[in-house]
């Protein structure tokens, strides 16, 4: 198929804006916005120069958003890079898995996967992230025997582990071998990527418009979040927890 010098330039800027920002808004980019979302063919040529970089170009509402691929490390994060991240400098696995824990809480917390938005919550506190943690993964070591926590896919022994070995701080210590500091250097992350806005003399968390567009038109669609979001859901409602027991039992 042959394209149109015009409609290759287009592709090129809006792509080189992408590659800038990893987004493009209708609000602050108007005209290549409006090529993208008119023009066939300046978005199959935008979204094969994502392909070139494994990486998809998706429009969400509003914006259009360049999202690096799983493993992707050259635009978005190997696993090692994000431990260097999230996790103190002698990270293990375990310090990963837990900082994914907490994030995985994060966003059960604020969407729940139902209704036309699954955004439910305007803002919780850090305490209160901190505190489903603790209290969601002693839920999980004394329901989930070794056999479950495996079909779960969520090891609550081993990020249990992991927790308690972080020490406390009621002042708030931004040391890495706190949960506090743990947790600060999670939400600070997650800010400088544009999805929540932590605004710490409030100790409150806030979501951007970037994770609703994430949440509602992506991960929710994905089936593991949907598998993390039940089991979560299971470990808030304890008679859930009773009659799945029940049955369990029955069948044996």
């Amino acid at each position: 198929m042959a394209f149109e010098y015009e409609d290759i330039r287009k592709s090129q800027e809006i792509f080189a804006c992408l590659l800038e920002n990893h987004e493009l808004s209708e609000d602050e980019s108007a005209d290549l916005f409006d090529a993208y979302t008119t023009s066939e063919a300046v978005q199959s040529l935008t979204k094969s120069q994502g392909d070139a970089l494994d990486a998809d170009i998706e429009q969400y509402g509003d914006t259009i958003y360049l999202i690096p691929r799983e493993d992707n490390s050259f635009l978005g994060y190997s696993k090692a890079q994000l431990k260097r991240e999230l996790c103190r400098s002698d990270a293990t696995d375990r310090d990963y898995y837990l900082s994914q824990f907490a994030i995985l809480t994060l966003l059960t917390m604020f969407y729940d996967g139902q209704g036309v938005t699954a955004h439910t919550r305007d803002f919780i506190r850090a305490g209160e992230l901190q505190n489903t943690i603790s209290e969601r993964l002693k839920e999980g070591v004394e329901r989930y025997d070794e056999e479950r926590q495996e079909e779960s896919g969520i090891a609550f022994t081993n990020i249990a582990e992991a927790y308690e070995k972080l020490k406390s701080d009621e002042r708030g210590s931004r040391a890495r071998t706190t949960k506090e500091g743990f947790l600060y250097y999670i939400l600070k992350f997650l800010e400088r990527q544009g999805l929540i806005e932590y605004i710490e003399q409030d100790d409150m968390i806030k979501t951007t418009k970037k994770m609703d567009h994430f949440m509602d038109w992506n991960l929710l669609n994905k089936n593991n979040y949907q598998r993390v979001l039940a089991v979560f859901n299971e470990l808030d409602d304890p008679q859930s927890y009773k009659t799945k027991k029940t049955t369990r039992e029955k069948n044996k």
